[in-house]
């Protein structure tokens, strides 16, 4: 799992949210497979999310079944 050179505080994790959860709809629309798509950056940040606020975001991996089963287009969010 790639790492960040700066630690990311919770807030400015939660500020990027969104443009995390576009990265990854990307990935699955892009057809990357899962362990591909588990060594990015925005999979990480999504997962720190998850670990920290589990009330407040979904797991990265259900996001990806989401987006899997919705077959979004890129650009939707």
């Amino acid at each position: 799992m790639p790492t960040a050179t700066k630690a990311l505080t919770i807030g400015e994790l939660e500020a990027g949210f969104s443009t995390y959860c576009h990265a990854l709809r990307r990935l699955v629309a892009d057809g990357r497979d899962l362990p591909a798509i588990r060594r990015t950056v925005c999979w990480d940040y999504l997962n720190r999310l998850h670990t920290s606020l589990p009330q407040d975001y979904r797991s990265p991996d259900e996001l990806i079944q989401r987006f899997q089963r919705d077959g979004s287009p890129a650009q939707a969010d």
